[in-house]
């Protein structure tokens, strides 16, 4: 199929959501890997309208039932497309943004086959490229920054672990809340009570450098990042995750809080008044929108901040060691300080702090953070 095509396909993938750039021949040769020249005609009926039905998708693209059931079925398993049912019973087909691919297809348990490592490869080199598309338009990202949305949602761990008793949350009272303010769920446990339906795949970020040769130094390759409700069911027909039960999610919850891993919520539309759609557990060293991983500007809705008590800080270093954002460090009396612009109110200081002497200040937040720019 010509290079043509590919590049009509990644702009119908654009009109699905997501950072746009430029095409280039890696961006050719993961689309051929993930779309292939077979299936490239149902993704590019996609052109119009990127959510049909069955009846609408037979007209848009000229292929018969059987052709269009056999080509969503590959191209779901490459998170390409999302297939599902709506509230009448109408199954659905939707085009995902690019990106998804990439969460999806590490979500899985990969082997090291050579298809594989080149895959990762592919998006290894794509994650470069994207780093000097921003760089190369670093003001304009810088600007554009401050009107962003949030892409994920923190979810505060409120327990200390050697004592088992609540953190301290101060209310700051200084801050006005509108009273329209749906205040999403701050509990992770109480979130996971809602859904039915959960399931839990790899984490995508650590699976991919993972199969590039740069392990988590937090955590070991385990399931740990959950889908809920409908997408959990969509990631778990299609081999992504698996679905697990409301106590074997909290197991798992548990084993990343001990690993100083930080929950974020995924809600739908990017909304946190609507309902959460995923639950990753994100490390400082692979994750892509902790501070020293970021590839693009990335905007975090909190409800907290940590205060550190220096009277009771004996200068250990826990903190600094597992800060998500690197947020924390220790001051000229080896004592912990925080910078606010860049903590997320994750609690995971709090958490691990042997002399509990870390509270979270409640408030709602954004955190904004940009890469750093390369001189």
């Amino acid at each position: 199929m010509s290079e043509a095509n590919y590049q009509k396909a990644l702009k119908t993938l654009f009109k699905a959501g997501g950072f746009q750039f430029p095409f280039s021949e890696t961006v050719h040769e993961i689309l051929k890997i993930t779309v292939k020249d077979e299936n490239l005609d149902l993704l590019l009926a996609f052109g119009e309208k990127t959510s049909q039905t069955m009846e609408q998708l037979k007209e848009s693209s000229g292929l018969s039932e059987d052709e269009i059931l056999k080509k969503a079925d590959e191209l779901a398993k490459m998170g390409v497309i999302i297939n599902q049912p709506n509230r009448s019973g109408i199954m659905v087909y939707q085009l995902f943004p690019l990106h998804r691919q990439f969460e999806y297809i590490f979500m899985r348990n990969l082997e090291k086959t050579e298809d594989i490592l080149k895959l990762a490869r592919l998006f290894g080199k794509l994650n470069e490229e994207h780093r000097d598309e921003v760089q190369a338009q670093y003001d304009g990202f810088s600007a554009a920054l401050k009107r962003m949305p949030p892409m994920d949602r923190t979810v505060p761990i409120l327990k200390n672990l050697e004592t088992g008793e609540e953190i301290n949350v101060i209310v700051n009272e200084e801050l006005e809340v509108p009273t329209e303010k749906i205040l999403p769920t701050q509990q992770i446990r109480e979130l996971i009570e809602k859904y039915d339906d959960i399931a839990v795949g790899n984490c995508y970020c650590r699976n991919h450098q993972e199969l590039l040769g740069n392990p988590c130094k937090m955590i070991e390759i385990t399931p740990s990042c959950m889908t809920l409700g409908k997408s959990a069911r969509h990631t778990s027909n299609h081999g992504f995750s698996k679905l697990v039960s409301k106590e074997e999610a909290l197991e798992i919850l548990k084993k990343c809080e001990d690993a100083g891993l930080v929950h974020k919520a995924y809600h739908k539309y990017g909304n946190s008044s609507a309902e959460e759609v995923a639950i990753c557990n994100c490390c400082n060293c692979c994750c892509m929108t902790a501070r020293d991983c970021l590839i693009f500007p990335v905007v975090n809705e909190t409800n907290y901040v940590a205060s550190i008590d220096q009277d009771l800080c004996t200068g250990c270093g826990t903190c600094v060691d597992l800060c998500y954002n690197k947020a924390i460090k220790l001051n000229d009396d080896i004592k912990a300080e925080r910078e606010e612009e860049f903590c997320v109110g994750c609690g995971v200081c709090a958490y691990h702090c042997p002399e509990n002497a870390i509270s979270l200040i409640e408030g709602p937040r954004m955190v904004r953070m940009l890469p750093p720019r390369n001189n």
